[in-house]
Order: C-alpha cells, then sequence, then structure tokens
C-alpha cells in the first residue's frame, strides 16, 4: 500500500547540512518505493524552482546564524485547506523550531500521526549559539523542550543507539526507533581527485586531508586545527583542505593565523554534491573527523563509500557508524594520538590502499533503500 506523507522542516537544500540530506535521501528513496511526499521548507533568497511536492514557506533570516531561516507559521496555516484536500497518511517533522510547532498543529486538525526524526543533538548545540547564557542553562533548556516536543508525537526517529540513549535518560518515554539515514552507493561513485587538484593549484603529490562538513562550532573543527599543527611539524608539505560554509567560518580562519598553519590550511566552500564535491573527497589521502556531537555522521559513509581512508573519533552517533568500519582508523580525540595516526596514514601508500579498498563495503551496509523500507513499516503501524 502506498503511503502519503507530509513532512515539515526548518531547513532544507539549498541550504547544506546533515538534515538536507537526510531528507534528501528518504524522499529519494521512498518515492523509488513507490511512495509520495510533499516536503513543506523555508523559502532561500536565489533558490532554483523547485518541483510541486516541495511547499516554500515565507521565512526571515536568524539573526545568529544567517545561513538558516525562519519560517511564518501563519503562512503555513494558510495551507491547511490545500494540505486536507491532498489526504496523507502522516506527518513527518524533522525540525524542532517552527517546523515542529506548525507541523503538530497541522496533525492535530488533519487527524494525522506525527513523527518526528531528532537530527540533532541540542544540549551540545544551543551555547554554540547563545554564548551570552552560562552552558548548564543552555543545556537545561535544550533537554526540557526535548523532552516537552517529543511527548507532542507518536512516534520519534533516532538515528543511533547512543541519541536514543540520551533521549531515555533525559526522560522521554515516547516510542523511538533507531533509524539511521542510509546512503545510496550508486551516488557516490567516481570522483576526480587529480580534477580536484588541478582546479585549487594542489600538486599530485602533496599529503592532502579532507574535511567537508558544516563549518560550525559544534563541528570541533578547532580540534582539526590544533591536530594538523602537530602533524605539521613533521609533514609541513601537508594541506587540509576544508569544504563547506557556516557561522565557524570567520573564527577557524582566525584561528589558522594564530596557529601558523595559513600555508596548511585551504578553505573551498561548499561543493556541488554530485560533481566536485565527489572530486573533493576522492582528492585527500584521508578524511578527518572528530565531532562529539553528530547523530549519525553521513558524512563518513560518504567518505567510505568513495573509497577515502578515514581518520575519526567514534563519539556519539559516529561511534555507531564507525563500529565495525573496516577503512577507517578510529582515534581518541587527543591532538599527539590523532596526529600520529594522520601521520602513519599519509606516509603508509600500502595502509591507505587497504583501508580503501574496504570503505566500500563499510558504507554499503547502510542501504538507503533498506532504511526508508523500515520508515515506512513505522509509518504502517501508526
Amino acid at each position: 500500500m502506498s503511503v502519503r506523507i507530509l513532512m515539515l522542516s526548518d531547513v532544507s537544500f539549498p541550504r547544506v547540512n546533515g538534515v538536507s540530506t537526510s531528507i534528501a535521501t528518504f524522499r529519494h528513496s521512498l518515492a523509488e518505493l513507490g511512495h509520495e511526499s510533499t516536503l513543506i521548507a523555508p523559502v532561500y533568497p536565489g533558490a532554483p524552482t523547485d518541483p510541486p511536492d516541495v511547499v516554500r514557506i515565507a521565512a526571515r533570516s536568524v539573526p545568529l546564524d544567517p545561513e538558516d531561516r525562519l519560517m511564518s507559521a501563519g503562512a503555513i496555516r494558510q495551507h491547511t485547506d490545500r494540505l486536507r484536500a491532498a489526504r496523507y497518511d502522516v506527518v513527518h517533522i524533522h525540525t524542532p523550531f517552527v517546523a515542529h510547532y506548525a507541523g503538530v498543529s497541522l496533525a492535530r486538525k488533519l487527524g494525522l500521526p506525527v513523527v518526528e526524526t531528532y537530527h540533532t543533538f541540542f544540549e551540545e548545540y544551543f551555547h554554540h549559539y547563545a554564548p551570552f547564557l552560562p552552558g548548564w542553562l543552555t543545556r537545561r533548556v535544550a533537554r526540557r523542550m526535548t523532552v516537552s516536543q517529543c511527548r507532542a508525537v507518536d512516534a520519534l526517529v533516532v538515528p543511533s543507539p547512543q541519541m536514543l540513549e540520551k533521549l531515555r535518560n533525559y526522560g522521554v518515554e515516547t516510542r523511538a526507533e533507531v533509524l539511521p539515514t542510509g546512503i545510496d552507493p550508486a551516488r557516490f561513485r567516481g570522483g576526480d581527485g587529480a580534477r580536484f587538484r588541478a582546479m585549487h593549484g594542489i600538486p599530485a603529490d602533496r599529503p592532502l586531508l579532507v574535511h567537508i562538513s558544516r563549518v560550525a562550532h559544534e563541528k570541533n573543527i578547532d580540534f582539526i586545527l590544533r591536530m594538523l599543527v602537530v602533524v605539521a611539524r613533521e609533514m609541513p608539505e601537508v594541506l587540509l583542505v576544508i569544504a563547506g560554509e557556516g557561522p565557524a567560518e570567520s573564527h577557524l580562519r582566525t584561528l589558522v593565523q594564530r596557529l601558523g598553519l595559513s600555508q596548511q590550511v585551504l578553505f573551498v566552500g561548499y561543493l556541488d554534491r554530485g560533481s566536485s564535491l565527489l572530486d573533493c573527497y576522492k582528492a585527500g589521502h584521508a578524511f578527518v573527523f572528530a565531532s562529539r556531537t553528530e547523530t549519525q555522521g553521513l558524512v563518513l559513509l560518504e567518505a567510505l563509500a568513495l573509497g577515502t581512508p578515514v581518520v575519526s573519533t567514534a563519539v556519539m552517533g559516529t561511534a555507531d557508524v564507525l563500529k565495525d568500519a573496516q577503512g577507517a582508523v578510529v582515534v581518541e580525540e587527543d591532538e599527539s594520538a590523532f596526529a600520529t595516526a594522520v601521520i602513519r596514514v599519509l606516509r603508509s601508500a600500502e595502509l591507505r590502499a587497504t583501508l580503501a579498498a574496504k570503505a566500500p563495503a563499510d558504507a554499503a551496509a547502510w542501504s538507503a533503500s533498506a532504511m526508508a523500507e523500515r520508515l515506512v513499516e513505522l509509518y504502517s503501524s501508526l
């Protein structure tokens, strides 16, 4: 039986982050399985025209994070009659801001069950965007908001067992399914590392590390830069490419200068997911990552799918992704230990080849279609 899903999110492409990627991946896989979805999301200035199954809502910028947009709840309510006529089966909320409250309200008006995905570890997120408040207060607010919001929905989708454990410790009792975002290996094939290097004037033999993520404080990129100082002492020719944009970019550029890394770090901004992003992954001798707040860590799967060796910590959701990975070197969050692992990978072509050969199988275990089928089972059970 086909299921019709109404999704709401405060972020979506062209805004690039893990939530946008998860939504797009699930919607693509659901469509392939014969299920229809409509997405309600903010308007982004200068964005290309959307297909009919995306409803854009008037939105304004967010003062402390200009990349994001705050939707108008009133504008969403104006679509109620149209949405009722579409006869959806379930409402699926992806973010905890306007989309959450509008989604719960719509579900009640339309008499539909409501699911919410807990994409972001807000306890370790809020204080970066409200630095004028003490950390204990922002963590308490995040926990209380999480418990309140989770009580308002019929079921939760949680990307990792680690995140579910956190929610249970908060006191969340709502039904929850551990259901990570899958990856379509067919979308992460190819890539031309030599083309990326040539485009950015990087010599073919220069040791290259890549980090791809939203350039945000919670991604712990400061640690990667401090670790790079240790690597550069032994390998001054090393280069770290940081691909992405976000509110921490100015801070990180200043830190690069202060650490004396201006010749070892290259910021390249957002890259096209169908071409230059793949080239960037393939150009790297290793993908480096150290976020403490990932509910999953999709970029790790993308790197592995393309055969790029991974050197990463394993905290929260990344621990689940990397627990059996054969294409990754997992290390603790210690600058010296992490740097030692990076240097070992950079200096050993044999080790890189072994990791690269095993990495795609690690990613293949996270099939997007299988995850979408499990999501449909959850919808149907409601």
